[in-house]
Formats: structure tokens, C-alpha cells, sequence
């Protein structure tokens, strides 16, 4: 269970810190408007799972990831990377890691469902926003983007390896 909270706490944060990467890029930019909307609102849902993980870590005395001010830093840099290749690549990026998410999501619902059925309806609650967050940007040309294939292979690699890691540490 402390690997679950713990690794779902560090991708919450993480999303958040992506989220507000982008926005620092396109938010204020003429001709974003849209896209900036978009990114408040998927980080508004993103705050509501961090507090979420926040307090159930509290709740259940399991400590965040070592690896918190890393991938803090790392998410807010591919946030900002990716908004200053273009709307797309923006998109992009949340495609990939939704998609990550989403599965982890999916595998730990069915891990959960027996013994904790309450927290595996919260995440699979979760889960559904994420696949919302995901649909949005393959609708709006996340497979447009520069270089999407590998763009996307590396970020997911990299949520990847994230999620092992914060397991753990």
C-alpha cells in the first residue's frame, strides 16, 4: 500500500508541476488562449488528486518520495519543453503521460478491489479524468506534433522509470 500512495502522490505532483511548466510558456501567450484555458483547468483536476494523495499519505503514515524535489523539477522543465515546441507538442506530452498513468491507474484498480475497495473506486475515479485529459489532447493534435513518435516513447520511458523509482525510494 506505501508503494502504491507513495508513487501515486509523486505522479500527482509531478502532473501538477508539467501542467504549470506549459502554462508558464503558453499562458500568457497571444493566440493561446485556448490551449492556456485547457492546461488551468487539467491542472485544477491534477490539484484535487495531489490533495487527495496529500492527505491519504497523512492518513495512512506513509512518506512521499525521496525523489519529490527531482521530479518536481523534471516535470516543470518537460512542461516547459515541450509548450515551447508548440501547442502540439504540449499535447503531446500530456498524451504520453495520461496514457502511462492511466494504465497504472487500471493495474492498481484490480490490485485494490478486493482489499480496499473504497480507494480503488477513488482511483479508478481518477483514472477516467486522466483518460479524459488523454482524449483532449489526441483531439486537439498531440499526434501532430514534431517528432511524436519519439517524443512520446521518451516521455513515456521516462514516467516509466519515474514510477519504478518512486516505489522505492
Amino acid at each position: 500500500m506505501a508503494e502504491i500512495l507513495r508513487v501515486d502522490h509523486a505522479g500527482e505532483m509531478a502532473a501538477v508541476a508539467i501542467y504549470r511548466g506549459q502554462r508558464t510558456v503558453l499562458g500568457g501567450a497571444a493566440g493561446h488562449e485556448r490551449i492556456a484555458g485547457q492546461l488551468a483547468e487539467m491542472e485544477e483536476q491534477e490539484g484535487q488528486h495531489l490533495a487527495r494523495f496529500d492527505r491519504l499519505l497523512t492518513e495512512r503514515q506513509v512518506r512521499p518520495t525521496a525523489m519529490a524535489p527531482v521530479w518536481r523539477m523534471a516535470a516543470f522543465a518537460l512542461g516547459a519543453g515541450t509548450a515551447l515546441m508548440g501547442d502540439k507538442a504540449a499535447h503531446a506530452c500530456t498524451e504520453a503521460v495520461e496514457t502511462v498513468i492511466e494504465e497504472h491507474y487500471a493495474h492498481q484498480v484490480a490490485e485494490l478491489a478486493e482489499h480496499d475497495p473504497d480507494l480503488a473506486a477513488e482511483l479508478s475515479k481518477f483514472r477516467d479524468e486522466e483518460l479524459a485529459h488523454r482524449d483532449l489532447a489526441v483531439e486537439e493534435g498531440a499526434r501532430e506534433a514534431p517528432g511524436y513518435a519519439l517524443l512520446s516513447a521518451v516521455i513515456r520511458t521516462g514516467c516509466r522509470a519515474a514510477i519504478k523509482i518512486s516505489e522505492k525510494l
